[in-house]
């Protein structure tokens, strides 16, 4: 693999030459700004190999540098080893940004370039004006893998399917009138959506074209009095085309959106984080922009009462479907030989016996002793280890229901566990259960919150290197902004109706990782005279490994809180589960 990569980066330097581009960026992202995207855009895997879902790379004529988060750090070590590319560790101190690392190869006669489609308008302008502080210039040269990545795929083709109101809780015309009352609040005239979830959400409508995430590739443009799709449209069926037709919804070609924006007037909302940058240059002169967070991100984000109640069917489901993989894991481990493959293969089994799964909801992180150190480890058959009766095993997976989506990682010890190690679960259990009962006041950021997951941790020089709490999409992407809970700031404050994860960490390398991840949601507390408070209510229904439990580091009131949890999961899950079962289920969630 090294030798093709080497290859590739050789092809992509004559094009650069062709292009007299000195330095060429890759977001890592494509023209919607997914995290993850169809083949056709992971132009950073192609030329790097590495495949992780966060990333973005510069090659010059004689260097190529690749920056990811600490979630990747070991597999990008591994997978760029032998290729000449330099692992950037962002976020870490000391690493330079994209344009340092840019300066100190080029001179200021020396053009940089990016492909314009596949980069945010806040990602271009920053990048631009940093590298204009070393006088060196961007511009956009397109894309530039055309030429010889002779086999790459198209993009994908497949059908659209609504999700039903019954489910979705409002219909498409209902959320596009909130959009326009939007539009009138701010005195707009037009609003571009671009995020693919945003969209999905808007239209009610899901698709097959991103792996695990069910969105489909579409822009859309709306005004006060026009609604337009821009699809390929034989994705869509002929019945649901008649019917979004018969709603007002115009449907175009895709690509159409580049010279349909080169013909509207007044005044454009635009997402900067969302919009690519030549969507921006295709503008007509004759438009008013105004820079603003997407309405439809908010929306989005902050879940209808009826979608807080699918989420709890999905989740009663999901639970049932853990119960039964644990079932499984404790009967087979050191009876029959398996792999942490077979263990990716059995989680999606047990979900695809529940009633409306629709596919993983991304895939799952397996990793047996050490591996689990490996925090977004993409286990293959090829890699995958054998598993025993004999060591800590972390799995993080989650399922698409059509009630909504889920996310969930537990650690659990098959064998003994040393000392050490349930003193390591015990603490970064204490994160998760502190962030679970913490209450605040409304308007708080979720970088205030992140203490809470982090406090006993930081008390016993502990860490971890990742965020704690990401949104969770309605039978959508499992990862949803704007809000977070991590350390970095994010000026979006934490909401009654957003759904999160609630995810401390603790990773020895080469010895094991340690994550208990559940789904929460962002709930009213109390009102007084002090203020609004809220709270959150963890949502996820399954037993945690109360073998890596060190009781004695536990305060009563986190006893309780994991004594009242597994009442819960009994209560929830065991109508739903054979006597055997629901006997396996009684002994895992015996108060400690």
């Amino acid at each position: 693999m090294e030798n093709i990569i080497k290859n590739r980066l050789q092809q992509l330097r004559n094009e650069m030459r062709n292009k007299g581009i000195a330095a060429w960026y890759m977001s890592g992202s494509d023209p919607h700004q997914s995290e993850y995207m169809p083949n056709h855009w992971q132009i950073r895997e192609f030329i790097s190999g590495f495949n992780g879902s966060m990333g973005f790379m510069v090659v010059t004529l004689n260097d190529a540098a690749l920056w990811t988060d600490s979630r990747y750090f070991l597999q990008a070590a591994s997978q760029l080893e032998g290729t000449g590319i330099q692992l950037m560790k962002f976020r870490i101190e000391g690493t330079p940004s994209p344009a340092q690392w840019i300066s100190s190869q080029l001179t200021s006669e020396q053009l940089a370039g990016t492909d314009a489609s596949c980069i945010s308008i806040s990602a271009y302008e920053s990048l631009q004006s940093e590298l204009s502080g070393y006088d060196i210039t961007l511009t956009d040269c397109g894309d530039l893998l055309d030429s010889f990545w002779t086999d790459r795929p198209e993009l994908p083709s497949n059908p659209i399917f609504e999700h039903e109101v019954d489910y979705a809780g409002h219909s498409r015309i209902e959320k596009i009138d909130q959009i326009r009352n939007h539009l009138d609040e701010k005195k707009a005239d037009y609003i571009i959506l671009t995020a693919l979830d945003d969209i999905a959400w808007t239209f009610n409508l899901r698709g097959n074209d991103v792996e695990f995430n069910p969105v489909f590739i579409a822009f859309s443009l709306i005004s006060k009095t026009t609604c337009t799709l821009y699809v390929n449209q034989q994705k869509i069926p002929d019945s649901l085309k008649d019917k979004l037709e018969n709603e007002e919804i115009n449907i175009l070609p895709y690509e159409q959106i580049y010279s349909d924006v080169n013909n509207i007037h007044g005044k454009l909302l635009i997402d900067p984080d969302r919009v690519n940058y030549a969507l921006k240059n295709a503008l007509s002169k004759e438009v008013k922009i105004e820079y603003t967070l997407s309405i439809a991100a908010i929306l989005k984000a902050i879940k209808s009462d009826h979608e807080i109640k699918m989420f709890e069917i999905a989740m009663q489901k999901d639970g049932v479907a853990m119960v039964r993989f644990l079932n499984w894991l404790y009967q087979t481990a050191g009876v029959v030989s398996f792999t942490e493959y077979d263990v990716l293969l059995k989680l999606e089994e047990f979900r695809s016996e529940q009633a409306n799964f629709m596919g993983a909801s991304f895939h799952s992180i397996v990793g047996y002793n050490g591996n689990g150190a490996v925090v977004h480890r993409s286990v293959t058959p090829e890699t995958a280890a054998s598993i025993t009766n004999d060591g800590i095993l972390l799995f993080d997976s989650g399922g698409q229901y059509l009630e909504g989506t889920t996310d969930i990682t537990r650690t659990v010890c098959l064998g003994d566990p040393t000392d050490l190690a349930k003193e390591d679960f015990t603490i970064t259990l204490k994160g998760t259960i502190g962030l679970a009962e913490l209450k605040f006041p409304a308007n708080t950021l979720g970088c205030n919150l992140d203490l809470a997951a982090r406090h006993a941790m930081w008390q016993t020089a502990r860490n971890y290197g990742h965020g704690t709490a990401h949104g969770i999409g309605f039978f959508l992407n499992v990862h949803e902004g704007p809000m977070s809970i991590r350390q970095e700031y994010n000026n979006r404050v934490i909401e009654p109706g957003m759904v999160m994860s609630d995810e401390p960490a603790f990773y020895r390398e080469g010895l094991y990782g340690i994550r208990t991840e559940n789904v929460m949601v962002c709930k009213e507390w109390v009102t007084n005279e002090y203020g609004r408070f809220l709270q959150f209510e963890t949502l996820t229904l399954c037993p945690i490994d109360t073998k890596l439990i060190e009781k004695s580091l536990l305060t009563e009131a986190e006893i309780r809180w994991i004594n009242n949890y597994h009442h819960q999961c009994f209560e929830k899950l065991a109508p739903a589960l054979n006597d055997e079962e629901r006997e396996f289920l009684k002994e895992l969630t015996q108060k400690i």
